[in-house]
Order: C-alpha cells, then structure tokens, then sequence
C-alpha cells in the first residue's frame, strides 16, 4: 500500500477537479473491505481516545489541553494517508476518463 498524502497525488484522479476527486474517493471508501474499515477506524479510535484522556486532565493540569490540541493534529497526518491508500486500490482510471 502505498501511502498519499493529497488526493492530487492518486495517479488515478490527478487529472480531475477538487470536485470531482473527492466524490471518486468517496465511491472507492464504500468499497472497502470489512478488516480494511476496521483498521481505519481501530486507528481513528488510537488518536482520538488519547485526545479525550487528555481533555479529562485539563483540571489538574492546564499544559494537558495543550498536549491534546497537539495530539489532534496527528488525526489528518496519519489518518488521511493511509484512507487514501487503501482506497486508491479500489479507483480505476477507465472510470474517470470522460470527465
């Protein structure tokens, strides 16, 4: 699998509009197989419990909402390149040629 970190960069849909690559995207994701969705969304559920854990923290330690606002972050930098690599197997370029 390899990993996009831009929609543009799928040499699949490179050629089309903003648009036009996010709905093709959306087909492929509802493409995915069973495990496949596990695994994106086992890993969403890493990033996102710390964020939560951290946010509790906020009471007795104000450096916490700091540290989750950081943690946050790392949602679209991990999340994303692995969604589009996964769903990049599932766009074919024959599809996309007429628009």
């Amino acid at each position: 699998m390899k990993l996009y970190f831009s929609s543009k960069q799928i040499p699949q849909i490179q050629h089309l509009s903003l648009h036009q690559r996010l709905d093709a995207l959306q087909a492929a994701q509802k493409k995915l197989t069973g495990p496949e969705k596990l695994l994106l969304n086992v890993l969403k559920l890493v990033i996102l419990i710390p964020v939560f854990v951290l946010i509790l923290q906020v009471s007795n330690n104000w450096f916490a909402l700091l540290w989750a606002f950081l943690v946050s972050l790392l949602y679209p930098l991990i999340i994303k390149p692995i969604e589009f690599g996964l769903s990049a197997k599932y766009l074919s370029q024959s599809n996309f040629q007429g628009t």
